[in-house]
């Protein structure tokens, strides 16, 4: 176990960083292709397309939460940990559930109603969710237990997301490698439109994620030790080596974004969140990125077929493309994050985002200058997300006690949103059939525009608030009923809270 305040080996990093491998290549997937594959391969009516990835996103919101909570509260397996208990409970049903997603539904003919296939396909995608979802949350929640230090939850974050892009340019690369082993079977050329002809590429691309994700989930597991923060004490004293790594970071550096209290004396339960004016512009600026990224992710495929009129393998080059510019862009947020602080890396990621919505607005008919409006979306989502990610890990600071709650909460208001905002877009969908008409050219064109350049708007309004009233957590002066824990010579008693 490494001394507290020193940073974690790079073993231990990478063995941190593929544990969301898994989760981040079903993401991809799930967020890329759901909408494709059931309206354009199986022949969904787009409204009941966009009822299964609604579910979807209603069963993540409940459960993350639910889950957040009970991974705060639950002591684990023994003493696996109570973080890699969920993150192991989670893995399995991912892999249980992932494959029948992906794939035409057993036992159904060209005879049975789209309701009743929908109703087959429910119970995987919410048994899909909730695996997802504990993943997500247990692996979130070990960033601020396993470092302190505000750069070092940065660092850690760009590590992640860095196997995110990793996981996404696999996905693309591998349905790209597909579409041309079908091509290369085939006796005509590749037809230009999906179909279900289709079915195979996409459930043997699930098949595959499924083994590489369950690989690299293992070799998390092998590799990471939960708790550094436990098993502090044995004649070493944290907090005056934390503090001066502080001091050191912040010669010459900008000053942390959130302020929080060096030692802290009380301990935030769950409800007491709720009472903060930081969690609810932290969550609103994560649920503004997390629909910039999520929803551009979801509907850049049906732009690239219907707006732009582009061959069906764009709908693996462009993403590839986006998520190869994230990953570079990824190895210099750390400094730039350090050079101008996290605000303004957030907003330089905003800058890169509006100006592809610009581009999509005025230009169009781009055709394959698509590629150069992908490596602008791709470094800014990647940019965005990464510094939410951070903010996130800051605001909870040494209240990790209860850090899987406040991830949680801030899912449940990302996959809610993304949810509603997909089940909006397909309502207003100007035709049911599987074939678009006139329309969807228009129609997608300006969804992708709405996505990106309108909720980057909202996104910099929730990064204006911050910058006005800087993110500060008040213990002094909680409501009364909001519970916490005082910490007093070393010695827990718990009492409710003075106005």
């Amino acid at each position: 176990m490494p001394a507290p305040g020193r940073p974690l080996p790079s073993a231990r990093r990478l063995s941190y960083a593929v544990g969301h491998f898994l989760n981040d290549l079903c993401a991809s997937m799930w967020f890329t292709y759901l909408l494709v594959f059931y309206h354009s391969v199986l022949g969904f009516q787009s409204f009941y397309a966009g009822v299964l990835l609604l579910v979807g996103q209603v069963a993540d919101a409940i459960c993350t939460p639910v889950i957040g909570y009970e991974s705060d509260q639950a002591p684990g397996c023994g003493t696996y940990g109570k973080r890699k208990t969920w993150h192991l409970v989670g893995t399995l049903s991912v892999l249980l559930s992932f494959a029948f997603i992906f794939n035409e539904c057993l036992g159904c003919s060209s005879a049975t109603p789209q309701w009743a296939s929908l109703t087959y396909f429910v119970p995987f995608i919410i048994i899909f969710q909730f695996g997802w979802a504990a993943t997500q949350i247990s692996h979130l929640s070990l960033i601020p237990e396993l470092v302190s230090c505000e750069h070092a939850k940065v660092e850690l974050t760009a590590y992640r997301y860095a196997f995110t892009v990793i996981a996404n340019i696999t996905v693309y690369a591998l349905a790209y490698l597909l579409f041309h082993v079908q091509a290369g079977e085939d006796d005509d050329p590749l037809s230009d439109s999906l179909g279900p002809a289709d079915i195979p590429i996409f459930r043997n691309l699930a098949l595959i994620v499924l083994g590489i994700g369950a690989l690299f989930s293992l070799l998390f597991h092998l590799g990471t030790n939960e708790g550094r923060r436990d098993q502090r004490g044995e004649g070493e004293e944290p907090e005056e080596e934390e503090e001066g790594e502080k001091e050191k970071e912040e010669d010459g550096e900008q000053k942390p974004l959130l302020r929080r209290p060096k030692n802290p004396s009380v301990l935030l339960q769950w409800k007491c969140w709720l009472r903060q004016q930081s969690f609810y512009q932290v969550a609103l600026l994560y649920m503004s990125t997390r629909l910039i990224v999520n929803l551009s992710q979801t509907y850049i495929s049906m732009y690239l077929l219907n707006t732009l009129g582009l061959h069906k393998k764009f709908i693996a080059t462009i993403p590839l493309v986006m998520y190869l510019s994230g990953f570079l862009s990824s190895f210099i947020m750390k400094p730039l994050s350090k050079l101008i602080g996290k605000c303004l890396t957030y907003f330089v990621g905003l800058l890169l985002i509006l100006s592809f919505a610009c581009w999509l607005l005025l230009d169009e008919d781009m055709g394959e200058r698509v590629y150069g409006a992908a490596v602008l979306l791709g470094a800014g989502s990647a940019t965005i997300l990464v510094m939410s990610l951070a903010m996130t890990a800051d605001l909870i600071a040494d209240q990790t006690q209860s850090g899987a709650f406040v991830y949680g909460a801030m899912s449940f208001t990302d996959k809610l949103a993304n949810g509603v905002a997909v089940m909006i877009i397909q309502a207003l969908h100007p035709c049911s059939t599987v074939q678009c008409c006139p329309a969807c050219v228009w129609f997608y064109h300006y969804v992708m525009v709405v996505v990106t350049g309108g909720v980057a708007v909202v996104a910099t309004v929730a990064l204006c608030s911050i910058l006005i009233w800087p993110i500060k957590i008040r213990t002094r002066s909680l409501p009364v009923g909001c519970e916490q824990e005082a910490v007093i010579n070393g010695t827990l008693h718990h009492h409710p809270t003075a106005e």
